[in-house]
This record gives structure tokens, C-alpha cells and sequence, in this order.
């Protein structure tokens, strides 16, 4: 199977909906002439033009606001918010808007639209740059989170996304664009709520995502030289959530470790971890984990940030420590 980048597969799952679909958009800051902030739209203005690849003032509001309302209108417009951390510059447009639109009209209309947002550290950016703030739409009924991993993950999710009748946000994460990975010239599509076990294993499930899944994957491959098995489960997206999946494993398992790059408090792990304490509390052998970043900004040093977000070494240390616990009795 061939390879490309996961800047390509998402480039790839663009074009073939805009072809699919006249009713598909884009619209954003430089995505146009330009190509986009990481280059993930280049060439796409020059074969679909101005009017289907828009480039749009500096302004979050007016891209969201224009978005739901081409929604609202009958298009499916997939609009680009540079980075995730500018939504709070039009938190309104997604969260009440976006989101509540359908519902509070009584389904009058529909309103699909995905926002592309990139996510995550990349080296330097600072606190209002390098966020990972998925975990603060976990609590928006309404919206649908997407978080891919791979190429081939990133391709058919988004492909699922923009066909979605209603508002979702689809998390990229900077560290990945240049990642490699095998994806299928034929169609294929990736159903939302469907969680991916990357690895299996037998003592420890770890739950991880983004960037995350792949620290984690080189975590799981240094603890089985000490010889403990660990399972790795990729949500791939946090609404819907696939519980079954994750509470199968832990039901093998015992045990959960919990990764992600956001802040601990109130992140996605934190609600994982609940609902898994309060559907299968009787299936954990040990205390659940999370691995995340600590409740502060994140400095402009990018030396500072890797004492922050989880690395390889943190997430070791945490299935270490939930392996050695006592068996609950």
C-alpha cells in the first residue's frame, strides 16, 4: 500500500469531498493563494477557485459566523480555525450557535459544518498557540470531537465528518502533519464513536490520542522488553465515545493509564476515567491513572514545554506504578 503524509491524506479527503460534493467550501485565514498556515490546502484554490477555497479576513468570528450560516443555508461548508486555541475568539458561533442550532430550532435545519483546528505543541508558540483545549467542548451537547492519529485515520474520519449532519471539530495535531503512514487510494470512510485498538495487550490498557498514541506506542514497546503487556486503545473521537471498547480492554486488562496533552484537570481523561469508575469500577484491579499536563499556560520556552507535556518516560512511570498495585479483592 502506498504512503503519504498525514498533511496529504487530510489534503486528499478535501478534494475528493469537494469533488463528491458542490456544496462543499473551504474558508479560512491564507488557506487560499497561500495554501494554509501548514499547507494543507495547497492546490486546492486552483482547481475548485475563490469561491469554493475562500480566503478570509483575520477574523475567527467572521469565519465561524459565515460558516453556520452557509450551513444553515444548505452548504457544507468546512471552515479553518488556524489554531484550536483561537476558539475562544468565536466561542459563540461554535458553542451556542454551531452546536444548539438544530435543536433549539426543532430541526428546522441542519447545520454541517466541520471545523479543521490544529492542536498541540509545536515548538515555542506559547500559551495562546500551543493548547490542547478539546477537553472544554466535551461539555457542548451538540458537537462531535474528532482527534486523528494517523494518515489513514485522519483521511477516513474526515471524509465521515464532513458528510455529518451536524457540527464537528476536527483536532489536527501540529506534530503530525509530516507523519507517514499507509492510507488506500480507493475510498474508504471511518464511522464517528468507532475507538482502534493500535496494540494489544493483556496487563495494562492505556487510553491515548493525537500525538499522545504515539508516545505512548513507544512506551508500551519499551515496558514489554521489562515484560509487561500493554494494550493501547485510540478513541480516535471523544463524541461520540466508544465505551464498549475501552471497558472490553480494561475488562482484560484490569488496569487503565490515561494520556493526553491537555490540562489534568477537567480533560478528556478526566471523563474516561469517570465513566469507566462508574460502568466497570468492578472490573479495575487497581487505581486508574492519568498522565497529562499539569494545570498551568504553557511557556513560550520550547525547552521548557517538554517538562510539561507527557513524554515517553512519564507515561512508563505511570503503568510501572498501576502494574505493581495490589490486586483489589
Amino acid at each position: 500500500m502506498r504512503t503519504i503524509t498525514y498533511r496529504e491524506a487530510i489534503r486528499e479527503a478535501l478534494r475528493e469531498e469537494m469533488r463528491r460534493d458542490e456544496t462543499v467550501f473551504l474558508m479560512g485565514e491564507d488557506i487560499g493563494v497561500f495554501g494554509g498556515c501548514f499547507g494543507v490546502t495547497k492546490g486546492l484554490q486552483d482547481e475548485f477557485g475563490a469561491e469554493r477555497v475562500k480566503d478570509t479576513p483575520i477574523s475567527e468570528l467572521a469565519i465561524m459566523g459565515g460558516a453556520v450560516g452557509a450551513a444553515i443555508a444548505g452548504m457544507r461548508p468546512v471552515p479553518e480555525i488556524m489554531f484550536s486555541s483561537f476558539a475562544g475568539c468565536c466561542m459563540d458561533e461554535i458553542y451556542n450557535k454551531a452546536a444548539k442550532y438544530r435543536y433549539i430550532h426543532g430541526g428546522l435545519f441542519k447545520v454541517p459544518v466541520t471545523v479543521r483546528m490544529a492542536m498541540g505543541i509545536i515548538g515555542g508558540l506559547g500559551a495562546e498557540h500551543s493548547q490542547s483545549n478539546e477537553g472544554m467542548f466535551m461539555n457542548c451537547p451538540g458537537l462531535k470531537l474528532v482527534m486523528p492519529s494517523t494518515p489513514y485515520d485522519a483521511k477516513g474520519l474526515l471524509k465521515t465528518s464532513i458528510r455529518d449532519d451536524n457540527a464537528v471539530l476536527f483536532f489536527e495535531h501540529c506534530q503530525l502533519y509530516d507523519m507517514v503512514g499507509e492510507v488506500p487510494e480507493a475510498e474508504y470512510l471511518i464511522p464517528l464513536g468507532k475507538a482502534d485498538v493500535k496494540r494489544e495487550g493483556k496487563d495494562v490498557t492505556v487510553v491515548a490520542s493525537s500525538l499522545m498514541l504515539h508516545r505512548s506506542l513507544a512506551a508500551a514497546e519499551k515496558l514489554a522488553d521489562e515484560g509487561i503487556s500493554v494494550e493501547v486503545v485510540d478513541p480516535r473521537t471523544m463524541c461520540p465515545f466508544d465505551k464498549k471498547t475501552v471497558i472490553d480492554s480494561v475488562e482484560k486488562t484490569g488496569r487503565m493509564v490515561l494520556v493526553y496533552e491537555g490540562n489534568k484537570t477537567g480533560g478528556i481523561g478526566s471523563e474516561i476515567a469517570a465513566i469507566v469508575a462508574e460502568e466497570a469500577f468492578h472490573l479495575l484491579r487497581a487505581p486508574i491513572r492519568r498522565v497529562a499536563t499539569p494545570d498551568v499556560p504553557l511557556p513560550s520556552s520550547k525547552y521548557l514545554e517538554q517538562f510539561l507535556i507527557p513524554n515517553e518516560r512519564d507515561i512508563v512511570e505511570a503503568v510501572r506504578e498501576i502494574y505493581r498495585e495490589r490486586t483489589r479483592v
